[in-house]
């Protein structure tokens, strides 16, 4: 009742066939075509255009950013200390009421 069943193998039924035979095919190489030779003018100016609403753009979010880390740390630094704080008055109960006994 409590012995496990092993599954066999089924034994393969009908024709098989015989795998296919792989020929191998010659490789030709060509000739690689040639290269461009017309250059284009380097630009002087940078890849990136800053223009004072971009910049403007750039302060507001980094702003943005800042501002709500730093509520989420602040958010869980009191956390903390909240827990902190009631595991200590906790602590000093239970130690005040184990005293009295």
């Amino acid at each position: 009742m409590f012995r496990p069943k092993v599954p066999t193998m089924p034994q393969p039924t009908g024709l098989t066939t015989p795998p296919a035979v792989v020929e191998p095919t010659a490789v030709t190489p060509h000739a690689p075509a040639p290269a461009s030779t017309v250059a284009t003018p380097a630009r002087n100016r940078p890849a990136v255009q800053l223009t004072p609403g971009t910049v403007l753009a750039l302060v507001g979010g980094g702003t943005a950013v800042v501002l709500v880390v730093g509520a989420v740390l602040v958010s869980m630094l009191l956390a903390v200390a909240l827990t902190a704080a009631s595991v200590a008055v906790c602590a000093l109960t239970v130690r005040s009421v184990i005293a009295r006994r």
